[in-house]
């Protein structure tokens, strides 16, 4: 187990010092203009790719719960529905002459629209970038389509154990929230809509006031300032729009069963988080890195209580984090990770453990920033939520700054109460042992430890 370790510790430091050299030589630096008052940021690229992303702010905050879906049926009728000017094959078939890639999709805090193609292409994509963005059609036929193929996907994913513990958290602990929707909808709810209905709907978020558009590819400012600003003509003002923030913080510890025919038990447990932009984010992501591989080692290692623990920091607009389990032995889990839980907060995380996740978190965000559009979305991601697109190019700087005091806080502050749901077999399930706030001691491992050579 040392020699892992200390292999993966190299290996972090190596690819962190290949990065560093890569970064170092990327000579243009990024840059932000305002465009009708739109922001627009800008990072020239050392290759021949172009990705441009244009953000329309809002996500599960745009649509009332009895609407949910209609954002994400919308994105997918901008590149599967044709434009004013072309039908659905004509406009598909322009693009694959330069195999570039026009489409839409939508998240809980944000939807984007992005453009990908080669720079020679750019004066041909573009115009059937904007005839998407701004002229789509949703077309009848290509709607119904589109809309059936929705309410597949979701009929694939009810049947998925790990989908449907996770809608029941959301739903459970987010109730009344916004973030208790699900962007995907329901069957049927998606089953209602039609092609009117969503395409007013769009048009209305499709304003200035909502937008954010990032660009990562190598285009003269002029002529980009000049095609922007075009575009940002069709489109309206709006009224102005704020994202809303709010903190997720449990009151007490609950529990919500649900009988379900499954092989195994399905648990899971929201706690809340920091925003972002907030002063705890970094420490906090840290400290649930480090308790994932905390609470794997204990829980499926040491007590063989699940092949796959997982624990998770979720910093959207609604910051939440939790852990997550299937298992047969449900009471036997809750007291290891009640312990584990407390345990952590009592002694605290090492040196060590910090040092070396800060490495592993830097070298992982870096490694991920090798393709124009995983540069594109980490500006807008850092813009949406953190208020900062800058963010992706300190956070290097930042994570160094976390100290073991910062990320022991962070933990203790909210690894606290937990709004657990289950779905299984309710008779091998305690609920009280859930809600209680009395800490087990630590069972005793019933896996055999063998000795490694």
């Amino acid at each position: 187990m040392k020699h892992i370790q200390a292999f993966k510790q190299y290996f972090s430091l190596f690819l962190l010092m290949i990065i560093s050299l890569f970064s170092f030589s990327q000579t243009k630096a990024p840059y932000e203009m305002n465009i009708s008052g739109v922001k627009v940021i800008v990072q020239p690229s050392n290759n021949e790719i172009v990705e441009i992303q244009t953000i329309i702010k809002g996500g599960v905050q745009n649509y009332p719960l009895n609407k949910a879906g209609i954002e994400s049926l919308a994105m997918s009728a901008l590149s599967e529905c044709g434009t004013i000017k072309d039908d659905k094959n004509s406009w598909k078939n322009k693009l694959e002459k330069v195999s570039a890639q026009v489409y839409g999709f939508t998240g809980m805090d944000y939807a984007t629209v992005t453009m990908n193609c080669i720079n020679s292409d750019f004066n041909t994509v573009w115009p059937l970038y904007v005839d998407a963005l701004v002229t789509p059609r949703f077309d009848a036929r290509e709607f119904e389509r589109i809309k059936q193929d929705a309410i597949n996907n979701l009929k694939a994913q009810a049947s998925q154990p790990d989908y449907a513990i996770n809608k029941l958290a959301k739903q459970t602990a987010f109730s009344g929230h916004d973030y208790a929707k699900s962007p995907e909808g329901t069957e049927e709810i998606v089953g209602k809509l039609t092609p009117v209905e969503t395409k007013a709907y769009y048009t209305s978020i499709l304003t200035r006031s909502r937008l954010l558009i990032v660009v990562v590819g190598e285009i003269d400012k002029a002529i980009l300032e000049q095609k922007i600003t075009s575009m940002l003509a069709a489109i309206p003002g709006g009224r102005p729009f704020i994202l809303r923030k709010e903190m997720y913080n449990p009151k007490q510890n609950t529990f919500k069963s649900e009988k379900k025919e499954l092989a195994t038990n399905y648990i899971q447990a929201v706690a809340g988080g920091p925003n972002p932009g907030s002063a705890d984010f970094d420490a906090y992501k840290l400290a649930m890195n480090i308790f994932y591989d905390r609470n794997f080692l204990e829980v499926r290692s040491n007590n063989g209580l699940s092949y796959a623990p997982y624990s998770y920091f979720n910093g959207g607009t609604t910051s939440s984090s939790g852990i997550g389990v299937s298992t047969t032995e449900p009471d036997r889990y809750i007291a290891v990770v009640k312990t584990l839980i407390s345990k952590t907060k009592k002694d605290g995380f090492t040196q060590s453990e910090v040092k070396d996740w800060k490495t592993t978190y830097i070298t992982d965000f870096y490694y991920k920033q090798e393709t124009n559009s995983a540069q594109a979305g980490a500006f807008a991601n850092n813009e949406i939520l953190h208020n900062n697109w800058r963010r992706s190019l300190t956070l290097k700087d930042d994570i160094k700054k976390v100290n073991v005091a910062d990320v022991n806080k962070a933990f203790n502050k909210y690894m606290t109460n937990l709004t657990w749901v289950y779905q299984g077999d309710p008779s091998k399930v305690d609920p009280t042992l859930y809600t209680s706030d009395t800490r087990e001691k630590l069972p005793p491992s019933k896996m055999v430890k063998t000795k490694i050579n």
